[in-house]
């Protein structure tokens, strides 16, 4: 007679295995993979490079060419005769920074006590920690190449800090005093900006904008400088507005993508240390801070995807292991990246 005993299908196990339990992990991964794309904004606006193995990445840099009008008879090969374009050549390096992790450990009895699906939640939060921190990062590094004068292609030349309240390039007399703006003001800078980048001879294809969500709705309502409602606003046809009030949301202007995101930096950080490990990727002049600087002026950038690079090592990866010792399991989300300006002709700041 039987025992009363039965054989179970374990869903958990892989197929000639011991672990009951390694199938269901697989859940944690993808959900943080997840929501590290949702979350990001910045991450297909920009240049990135995976590499195998290695610390850094060159970035070849090449500059332009001049024509002259020849004359019958001379040397075309001849260097006294000036038809011989010597183009510039320079590189751009972008070193890895330290890995970055994101972590969490799961006590065994509180995930067998619990009445719901605590691991998916830990998994978005992680997700979102990384995400975060990728965002902030490169919105710092577009600021930074805004600033950079070390342009190639036309020396001395910058994409610049454009003072949207007055609608021109001087940089910001008192930083930390904002001066008020208005939907007005940004819809004129949009214009002025895109006029630098094409004096810039960058592409109009890619061109882009992110702004803090106070100056992005501006755009929308009109709003003067006490945010007051008006419908002088961006979606509007005679200014080639497309955008609606129902959804909130403006596509273009002056052929420029409109975007927003809270990740755009607003306080003073020019004397803290990101911690990235990395000096080579000192964005702001060998301040030892990495991606830092002072940012309270800072209202949004408007860029093209050349203008700053990523080189990553490790994509995002999970990890995760079930402790005896410690009786839970111990979640890691980690990546190994380095983030650089590229092209600083490319990139605009909006500061007021």
């Amino acid at each position: 007679m039987a025992n009363g005993n039965t054989s179970p299908s374990r869903v958990g196990l892989i197929e000639g295995g011991s672990d009951n339990d390694a199938l269901f992990l697989k859940k944690f991964s993808g959900e943080i993979l997840q929501t590290f794309d949702e979350s990001n904004v910045f991450k297909p606006l920009h240049t990135i490079r995976t590499i195998e193995s290695g610390k850094s990445a060159q970035f070849p840099v090449t500059g332009i060419a001049s024509a002259n009008y020849h004359t019958p008879g001379e040397n075309i090969a001849d260097g006294g005769n000036s038809y011989l374009s010597d183009i510039a050549k320079t590189e751009k390096i972008i070193t890895i920074d330290k890995m970055l992790v994101a972590s969490t450990f799961l006590s065994n009895i509180d995930d067998v006590k619990n009445h719901y699906d605590i691991r998916s939640v830990y998994a978005n939060e992680l997700g979102k920690a990384l995400a975060k921190r990728f965002d902030i990062a490169l919105a710092k590094v577009f600021c930074a190449a805004a600033r950079d004068s070390a342009n190639l292609t036309q020396v001395g030349t910058s994409g610049g800090q454009l003072d949207v309240a007055n609608n021109d390039f001087s940089a910001p007399d008192t930083p930390g005093t904002v001066a008020a703006t208005t939907g007005a003001d940004l819809v004129a800078a949009f214009f002025t900006a895109a006029q630098k980048l094409d004096e810039n001879d960058v592409p109009s294809d890619g061109r882009f904008c992110v702004l803090r969500p106070q100056e992005y709705y501006k755009l929308v309502t009109g709003a003067d400088s006490s945010n007051s409602f008006s419908l002088t606003s961006a979606v509007n046809s005679d200014i080639g507005g497309q955008g609606s009030l129902a959804s909130g949301s403006i596509p273009q202007i002056a052929g420029i993508s409109i975007l927003k995101s809270n990740h755009i930096p607003s306080t003073d950080l020019s004397a803290v240390s990101t911690g990235d490990g990395s000096s080579a990727n000192d964005v702001f002049g060998g301040s030892g801070v990495g991606y830092n600087g002072d940012f309270r002026n800072s209202l949004g950038i408007v860029s093209h995807s050349a203008a700053v690079g990523t080189v990553k090592l490790l994509d995002l990866a999970t990890e995760s292991e079930y402790q005896i010792e410690r009786q839970g399991t111990l979640f890691v989300a980690k990546y190994a990246m380095g983030h650089g300006v590229l092209r600083p002709e490319c990139a605009i700041e909006l500061v007021a």
